[in-house]
């Protein structure tokens, strides 16, 4: 299984420490958010991450190059032009292959108990091409560190989305999906969001989601909520890295 790394974004809000640094190189409690997210993907059986640049780019290229992961990296070269997150993972579909991917923000990650299933694992099983277009991981505001925004998404019964809008309870957005490519057939690697097929997959009731379970998500876009996600992990437990030999 492949997976896009969504890791070009400028992390403006993040500033003073992204100025110098690219957001998936800040550290949270000693370890990369990028080495995180390819941590938490290698559990759930991926093996091959095309990750996108633009903004200080250089720094991501050369982490990748010294970097010693079970989770082969490959690169996908934005710097030239802003794509945004639908634009990046078009440009970078001949990368990702035919088979459904997931697609995964470098900005955010969970910390499963031991010995569950992985989450990626299970969302793999989950995934049912000729019912789902896509398939989302939502997380509940109380198992969320770090997240300053509002509800996503609400889950009837069968497990298909709709946006939240003004409900009063529902689910967040937990930053990754897997995602058929076929989706993006006709697109074209211009600057646009992933939100576009969301909508797009909603109308036709193929928009669908998955409830993290047994873990807790964090995601860090300011100073302030990367504290509280280190005030946390340091309460509550950390992941360890994944090392090759539990590739």
């Amino acid at each position: 299984m492949r997976a896009m790394v969504l890791a070009a974004g400028f992390g403006k809000r993040l500033r003073p420490i992204t100025l110098t640094r690219p957001k998936p190189l800040v550290e949270v409690a000693g370890r990369t958010l990028l080495d995180r997210t390819l941590d938490q993907l290698g559990r759930g059986g991926v093996n091959h991450a095309v990750v996108n640049i633009h903004y200080l780019g250089e720094q991501i290229m050369a982490h990748a190059a010294i970097a010693d992961h079970p989770v082969y990296m490959e690169i996908s070269d934005e710097r030239e032009k802003v794509l945004e997150t639908g634009g990046g993972i078009v440009k970078a579909l001949p990368k990702l292959g035919q088979a459904p991917f997931v697609a995964i923000n470098a900005d955010t990650f969970w910390v499963e108990k031991a010995g569950i299933e992985p989450t990626v694992t299970k969302m793999a099983k989950t995934f049912d091409a000729q019912r789902m277009d896509m398939l989302l991981l939502v997380c509940s505001p109380e198992q969320a560190i770090g997240h300053s925004g509002g509800l996503d998404f609400i889950i009837d019964r069968d497990g298909r989305l709709s946006r939240a809008d003004k409900a009063k309870s529902g689910y967040i957005y937990a930053g990754a999906a897997i995602i058929n490519p076929a989706i993006f057939k006709k697109a074209e690697a211009v600057s646009h969001s992933l939100n576009r097929y969301f909508d797009a997959a909603k109308k036709k009731g193929r928009l669908f989601g998955q409830a993290l379970e047994n873990a807790y998500w964090y995601t860090v876009s300011t100073p302030d909520s990367l504290k509280a996600v280190e005030a946390h992990l340091r309460d509550h437990g950390d992941m360890a890295p994944l090392s090759r030999n539990e590739s």
